[in-house]
């Protein structure tokens, strides 16, 4: 005769079950504490990574090639029980590759943590959270609505090695825009690059484009980045550098034929997003276009995790910042006067709207 078995979980009430909650899974085991853990392990992780690239490993490991720890210790001058455990944090990130005692870099190092690789994130890693300090305030922040110290107190302390760090990411984004958008097709484009930092759009379009030339705008401080990006690049001769609040210097009126706004807007809050698309708006030929990059999250807020965190992290050190959703975007470009608007993704995680200001306004 069948007789009943107790349910594995027994403090799960009958009135728990399926039919009368609708939750299948919990009446037969609970949910894994998998979550919780990786958030509790990702503030190690990150700093696994950060103490890894301050002590050059992975720039050593370039040199040396494939190599036991004894070595690699020696050429760092640290311990070699110490380094094997940061290592091993690395390579259990499956950002370096260890095979019987072995270390080498892996396709990842090499493209995005020795400091030359193709696409490298060395510089940027230190500065992408903003200051770390504010994270461990950061209840306090949504408590006062503000952070403790934000970035606005000192910004060419904080913006100056950001924009180094970010330079070759967004380099490479506005370079393979071109595929997107064909501003190389533009006979003599006239740029205008707001809060340009080290001016990665306004080099890659006057690259495309040999007889362009550009203005190029940041705070006094952060400017001098770009001016030392586009002597490097051999396009100074044709760029105007003008220092200032991209919400108050002059902009000459139906002057340009592209206005960037690069990863500003969400520094900006909402009215101050809104007012630098209108100056752009205004600052454009008809039918010229703006580029507007930034992170944008979904209508729903959780299936764009890159770009969620990225807002809590404006949230977290900045006075107005935040991320905004591309619904949000689309109707302020449409409230400006733009249309004719394009969505486009030159490299992972990196959007971009293009939207055209009409001939007939």
């Amino acid at each position: 005769m069948f007789e009943p078995r107790d349910a594995p979980y027994p403090e799960l009430k009958k009135t728990h079950t399926m039919a009368h909650v609708g939750r299948p899974w919990t009446d037969y085991k609970p949910p894994s504490s998998a979550p919780v853990w990786a958030a509790v392990e990702g503030l190690g992780r990150y700093y696994i990574l950060l103490a890894a690239l301050e002590l050059d490993v992975f720039d050593e490991l370039q040199n040396t090639g494939p190599t036991t720890i004894e070595p690699l210790a020696e050429r760092l001058d640290v311990p070699v029980d110490h380094l094997r455990s940061l290592l091993d944090g690395v390579v259990a990130q499956g950002l370096l590759d260890q095979f019987r005692d072995i270390y080498e870099l892996n396709d990842t190092a090499k493209r995005y943590l020795v400091s030359d690789g193709p696409a490298t994130m060395a510089d940027l890693i230190a500065v992408a959270p903003g200051p770390h300090a504010n994270w461990t305030r950061l209840a306090d922040t949504v408590r006062n609505g503000r952070p403790a110290t934000p970035i606005e107190d000192d910004p060419s302390a904080f913006y100056v090695p950001l924009v180094e760090g970010t330079f070759t990411t967004m380099f490479r984004c506005a370079t393979r825009a071109d595929l997107k958008i064909r501003y190389s097709a533009l006979s003599a484009p006239r740029v205008l690059d707001l809060g340009a930092g080290g001016a990665p759009w306004a080099i890659a379009i006057l690259n495309g484009c040999p007889d362009g030339t550009a203005v190029i705008n940041d705070l006094p401080v952060v400017i001098d980045v770009a001016a030392r990006k586009i002597g490097e690049h051999d396009v100074a001769h044709r760029c105007e550098l003008r220092p200032g609040d991209f919400h108050s210097i002059d902009i000459e009126p139906e002057s340009y034929d592209i206005v960037v706004l690069g990863h500003v807007c969400r520094t900006e809050g909402e009215e101050g997003a809104k007012a630098l698309i209108a100056r752009a708006f205004t600052a454009l030929k008809p039918e010229g276009r703006l580029l507007l990059a930034d992170y944008f999250p979904d209508m729903e807020r959780k299936f764009n995790p890159h770009a969620v965190i990225m807002g809590t992290t404006m949230m977290a050190s900045t006075e107005k910042g935040f991320t905004f959703t591309h619904k949000q975007f689309s109707e302020w470009l449409d409230e400006a006067g733009f249309g004719n608007k394009r969505l486009i993704e030159p490299i992972g995680f990196q959007q971009t709207f293009v939207a055209t200001k009409p001939r007939n306004n």
